[in-house]
């Protein structure tokens, strides 16, 4: 799979006439090595950490372009901050938020989602998409 989001997002850059550049490679590199929810300033302390010449503006306009791109997808969880996540075509999950440390784990659930599609039905809608957040203390917060 990291395999085929590197090509998508090569092949995009190259739909827009951008370059592939060794500082966008890096910042792919970290974004797919991970699957936490990333601020851009979570993941440019923790590339600057390796590679101490890249730069904050690289990182922000790298993961717009990602979000572009559809390997990755803009979250907001009202924090003020935008996170972004891995897209995996066909997939589908919905999040738990804790609001003391700000963990954040993905979930899925057939029967929420069985529920959701026949609320929109019964209300004539047609559900292009949708998410659900869930906010509170998460076990470790709790103890």
């Amino acid at each position: 799979m990291k395999k085929s989001k590197r090509k998508l997002f090569h092949d995009f850059i190259a739909r827009k006439g951008l370059k592939s550049t060794r500082q966008r490679d890096i910042v792919l590199d970290g974004f797919l090595s991970s699957d936490a929810h990333m601020s851009i300033e979570e993941l440019y302390l923790k590339l600057r950490a390796r590679h101490p010449n890249i730069g904050y503006a690289t990182v922000y306009r790298t993961l717009k372009l990602f979000s572009e791109s559809g390997i990755a997808r803009e979250i907001h969880f009202g924090d003020g901050q935008t996170r972004y996540e891995h897209v995996a075509e066909g997939e589908h999950h919905d999040h738990l938020l804790c609001t003391r440390c700000g963990e954040v784990m993905e979930f899925s659930n057939e029967a929420i989602e069985k529920l959701q599609d026949e609320i929109a039905e019964s209300h004539g809608y047609l559900v292009h998409t949708h998410k659900l957040e869930l906010y509170g203390i998460c076990p470790k917060c709790r103890k």
